[in-house]
C-alpha cells in the first residue's frame, strides 16, 4: 500500500501589532480537508448515512479512456448494493487534456487530482474521485504492472491505459471486466478492507502474507484480484468478477453498510 505524505505550506507573517495576533489565530477553512486524509478513514461515512446521506463519484479521464458504460453500470450497481446512501448515489464524469509525464508516481497522480478535481465533500453529500490515467504506474516493472491504487480516503486512480493494453494483447481479457475488478477493489480499500484502520470486527482473514488484503482467495479484496498476471490467468478459466467474501461483508455491516 502506497502512503501519501501532506505538506503544509504556512505564511508566517511578521507581526507588527500585538492587535493582529486574534486574526493571525483564526483557522483556515480548507473546503478540500475531509478529502485529503489517510486511506480507510471515511470508510464509515461512506457506508453509513448517519452524517452524508448521498455520493458524488467523480470519474475523470481524458477523451479516449473513458470506462465502458458497463463497468460503469456494475460500478453502481456495487455501490448501490453495499453503501446505505438513501438520497442516491450520482456518477459526474469531467473530460480533461491528457497528462504529460507517464509514466506515473502517485505524487503526480496527486498533483493531477489537485488541479481537475472539483467534487469534495459538502453538509450531507460524500464525495469519491477516481482519475482514469492515460499512463501507466511509475512502478511497473518487466514482470509486474499495477492496474489501480487507492491513496487517499477519497482517492482513487485506475490506470486505464495498462488495463486496455492487457485486454489488446489477451483475447480471454474483456475490458469491462478488467475495469470492473479494479474499480470494486479499490474502492474496498476506500472503505477499509481488510482491516486496514484495525477496526474491522473480522481480522482473522486478513492474509498474513499480504497484510490489508483477504486471504480468501475468491475473495474480491484477495491480494491477486488486482495482479495483472492472476487477473489474467483467473479470467481465462471462465471464472466471473470476484465478490466480497462474507467477513468481508460483515465488516462493512459493522460501519453501517447495508
Amino acid at each position: 500500500m502506497k502512503h501519501i505524505y501532506i505538506s503544509l505550506v504556512l505564511l508566517i507573517g511578521l507581526l507588527t501589532f500585538s492587535s493582529c495576533k486574534k486574526d493571525d489565530d483564526t483557522p483556515i477553512n480548507d473546503p478540500t480537508a475531509d478529502n485529503r486524509k489517510a486511506l480507510g478513514v471515511s470508510a464509515e461515512d461512506l457506508l453509513s448515512d448517519d452524517i452524508y446521506t448521498s455520493l458524488t463519484v467523480e470519474f475523470v479521464y481524458p477523451g479516449s479512456f473513458r470506462p465502458t458504460d458497463i463497468a460503469i453500470n456494475n460500478f453502481i450497481n456495487f455501490l448501490t448494493e453495499r453503501l446505505n446512501k438513501p438520497n442516491g448515489i450520482t456518477i459526474v464524469e469531467t473530460v480533461i487534456s491528457a497528462p504529460s509525464g507517464a509514466p506515473f508516481s502517485i505524487a503526480e497522480i496527486k498533483d493531477i487530482e489537485d488541479e481537475f478535481r472539483t467534487e469534495y465533500n459538502t453538509a450531507n453529500k460524500m464525495a469519491v474521485y477516481v482519475f482514469f490515467s492515460n499512463g501507466s504506474s511509475a512502478n511497473d516493472t518487466d514482470t509486474t504492472v499495477t492496474l489501480g491504487t487507492a491513496y487517499l480516503n477519497t482517492s482513487i486512480v485506475v490506470y486505464e491505459k495498462t488495463l486496455k493494453d492487457l485486454a489488446n494483447q489477451n483475447v480471454n481479457l474483456d475490458l469491462s471486466t478488467l475495469e470492473t475488478s479494479t474499480l470494486t477493489h479499490e474502492f474496498g480499500h476506500i472503505l477499509s478492507l481488510v482491516n486496514i484502520q484495525n477496526d474491522d470486527i473480522h481480522t482473522n482473514h486478513e492474509d498474513p502474507a499480504h497484510l490489508k488484503h483477504c486471504q480468501v482467495d475468491t475473495c474480491l479484496m484477495y491480494f491477486e484480484s488486482n495482479s495483472a498476471h492472476k487477473i489474467i490467468e483467473y479470467f481465462s478459466r471462465g471464472n466471473q468478477i470476484p465478490v466480497l467474501d462474507p467477513l468481508c461483508i460483515a465488516d462493512l455491516q459493522s460501519k453501517g453498510g447495508l
